[in-house]
């Protein structure tokens, strides 16, 4: 699913926020990104969704070079930041429509999928607040939950987890976990192993931009 390949990432002459990564994640593995914050487990997320270039490497999403990958023809992502990014103005119900109404749907078409996502996850209390008025625990879960809308080929979640509550943090668990079928990749970012483990045997240790064998 995902190869990478010297890849490097500079944003000063002196600072590498990634030095000399080199991974492989198979198709349908779950991976946790292990490391504390500036680490460069988000670097690479961005990467790997698109928001960042690197400065030198390589790097494939099944045998396709990034630079060629089509997000809407090659493969479905998804990719929650640790910060929300919704119409901020518009309520949840807006948001979930300006997105399937991108993706070419019909307005009936629309207004099922959205009709089925809000009983499926007991949203209907928030579907006409605006988003900015919720809070960032609810946004999160907002972003998994709209990511359910379509099946993932692979499904990248940043650290979302230190800003939880114990509830939430069940709430966020299950989502992702709900997403994971069997063919989809997950890669999960976090600085605690013991969140790590709940989604992946797999983990890679992150130190000061560059994979390391342990913390």
């Amino acid at each position: 699913m995902v190869e990478i390949k010297n890849l490097f990432l500079k944003f000063t002459r002196e600072y590498y926020a990634l030095y000399d990564i080199n991974l492989n994640i198979e198709d349908g593995e779950a991976v946790a990104l292990v490391g504390e914050d500036e680490s460069g487990k988000t670097s690479l997320l961005r990467i790997l969704a698109k928001l960042e270039k690197p400065s030198k490497g390589q790097v494939y999403i099944r045998e396709i070079p990034l630079e060629k990958l089509n997000f809407r023809t090659d493969l479905q992502a998804g990719y929650v930041p640790a910060s929300p990014v919704f119409l901020e103005k518009k309520s949840v119900y807006e948001n979930f429509k300006y997105i399937l109404k991108n993706w070419g749907l019909t307005e009936s078409e629309i207004e099922n999928k959205i009709n089925n996502i809000i009983i499926e996850f007991a949203i209907e209390k928030i579907k006409d607040t605006k988003v900015k008025e919720l809070s960032l625990e609810e946004k999160y879960v907002l972003s998994l939950i709209r990511l359910s809308l379509r099946e993932l080929d692979l499904l990248m979640v940043d650290n979302i987890f230190d800003k939880l509550s114990d509830a939430t943090m069940d709430v966020v668990c299950d989502l992702i976990k709900k997403l994971k079928t069997k063919k989809t990749t997950l890669i999960v970012a976090t600085t605690k192993p013991e969140i790590a483990q709940k989604f992946a045997k797999k983990m890679i240790y992150f130190k000061n931009g560059s994979v390391v064998e342990s913390l």
